[in-house]
């Protein structure tokens, strides 16, 4: 009886030992397990940060080039190039990058029902709407610079989000903030400020005829985006890249369209590139890249991205413009363009949850 209880008396304690191991055991593996994923988490978010950066300054450096460009991109004052084969160039270089990018995905996932070219007349229908707006904001803004300098764009093209939200609202029924109704007045306020001119006769520097293209231009923008936003929303599942290609395709048909109205017989005696540059190739490149570059922001970044981006391109056209251009940059300008930022960044900061 004796040995029985000492050899039980050994056995627990042999079974107590062995639990004591095996929790020091998973204790380090446990330890083990938070370290990694703690170094693992740092390592991602420092990739992320990495890849933010990159997409911020791509973003910003893209749009403050984007009205330098058109404006280097004449000769004498005017374009001795057809701006409608630039058009037509840049929707087919986008209608191209969609398709590398489907390309990539059907060599990594397969094709599937969301990811296949293929598409009925239904889904197809809608995207000639937006694609025949995109073009009239396109061509605009080509010949709004006849009014108006590289800085002032930069500007007046802020005048999209008061059309935007308001298109929201009727739309797609989205309320707006309080907050965001008086961004768009200080957003008014300060294009107005940056414009006024205290060297001449004018109180403003950008005449009627330009302010009406700016605000013709924010329509054509703010309705073709809301309704893009309502046509991808409505098939969530399908890929991005499906639903751009066949945007594209229309723009590209609808910009055929306007060389054979517009530019045909400059086209057909000098030939589709007749004038172009090494700037215009540059414009064409810039005005692709910026939509691929707005696109890894709503994926990769967040909206203080887009605000940051908007206030630097503003400062950063005006400073390049001082030297290219010999633009002078004014009080009221630093001023204007100040109360833009805050009125951009109330916007974003004002968005209902």
């Amino acid at each position: 009886m004796m040995e029985y209880r000492k050899i039980k008396d050994e056995d627990d304690h042999d079974v107590a030992s062995d639990l004591e191991s095996l929790k020091g055991k998973s204790h380090t593996v446990a330890s083990t397990n938070i370290a990694m994923a703690t170094l693992g988490g740092g390592s991602s978010e420092r990739t992320n940060w990495k890849r933010k950066g990159v997409v911020t300054c791509a973003l910003t450096i893209l749009t403050s080039s984007q009205a330098i460009l058109i404006v280097w991109s004449k000769r004498a004052g005017k374009y001795e190039y057809s701006v409608t084969t630039a058009n037509f160039l840049v929707e087919t270089l986008k209608c191209a990058l969609s398709l590398l990018a489907l390309t990539r995905i059907w060599k990594n996932e397969g094709v599937t029902d969301d990811n296949r070219l293929s598409t009925t007349y239904d889904e197809v229908k809608v995207f000639p709407i937006p694609a025949a707006l995109y073009l009239f904001k396109n061509l605009l803004q080509y010949y709004i610079f006849a009014y108006v300098d590289a800085p002032g764009y930069q500007i007046l093209k802020n005048l999209n989000i008061i059309s935007t939200g308001v298109l929201y609202r009727i739309i797609l029924k989205k309320k707006l903030s309080e907050i965001q109704w008086a961004g768009f007045i200080l957003l008014c306020c300060g294009c107005t400020t940056a414009q006024l001119n205290s060297n001449s006769d004018r109180v403003l520097q950008t005449s009627l005829p330009g302010w009406i293209m700016a605000i013709v231009m924010a329509l054509l923008s703010g309705f073709a985006g809301v309704y893009t936003e309502a046509i991808i929303k409505k098939r969530p599942s399908r890929n991005i890249n499906v639903q751009n290609f066949w945007l594209y395709v229309f723009g590209m048909a609808f910009n055929a369209i306007a060389i054979v109205i517009q530019d045909f017989d400059a086209v057909a005696n000098k030939g589709f590139f007749h004038g172009y540059s090494f700037i215009t190739v540059l414009m064409i490149l810039n005005h692709a890249l910026s939509g691929i570059a707005v696109s890894m922001v709503m994926k990769y970044a967040d909206n203080i991205v887009k605000v940051y981006s908007t206030s630097v391109a503003m400062l950063l056209t005006a400073v390049v413009s001082v030297f290219l251009f010999n633009f002078h940059l004014s009080l009221a300008f630093f001023l204007g363009s100040t109360v833009v930022s805050v009125s951009v960044y109330l916007h974003s900061a004002g968005k209902l949850r």
